[in-house]
């Protein structure tokens, strides 16, 4: 189970994903460019001193990363507002890439277009989304639930 960043813009955003995925035993894809620094003091703020034990990749453009992608044989799931199907109706493999678009933008259509399975966080009418972190953490939380990740990691 991996889990990808399209193009982060809030460095605190990042820093609370990281801290997650070190936590949680989940390698992140970084796709560039991003909106910041990785030396950033609020990216180091939010992640603590979690940030050397996530397994952390960059690729320095999204093409690099499907190229990648595709090599190593990873699924991609991709959370977006343009989804019909929630994310807890997807049934999750280990050889799955979670990816969450930019905060100010989602992905482009090229993005959506070449994911695997699309998913949404249902939520009330007219509200728009959640915080990226937030919806990293419950899409996240329910493929490893479904994976058995959480108890093959750690048990």
């Amino acid at each position: 189970m991996r889990l990808a960043l399209y193009q982060p813009d809030i460095p605190q955003n990042t820093g609370t994903i990281l801290r997650m995925a070190a936590c949680l035993g989940v390698s992140v894809d970084i796709i560039g460019p991003a909106g910041f620094d990785f030396g950033d003091r609020a990216l180091k703020r939010a992640g603590l001193d979690y940030l050397d034990t996530v397994e952390l990749h960059k690729h320095t453009s999204f093409a690099s990363f499907e190229t990648w992608r595709r090599k190593e044989g990873f699924r991609t799931v991709l959370a977006t507002t343009k989804a019909s199907q929630a994310y807890t109706k997807l049934s999750y493999r280990s050889n799955d890439i979670i990816m969450l678009g930019r905060e100010s933008a989602g992905v482009p259509k090229i993005v959506r277009d070449v994911a695997d399975e699309l998913v949404m966080i249902p939520m009330r009418e007219r509200l728009r989304s959640l915080n990226v972190a937030v919806a990293a953490a419950m899409i996240v939380g329910e493929a490893l639930r479904q994976t058995d990740g959480l108890a093959n990691k750690f048990a």
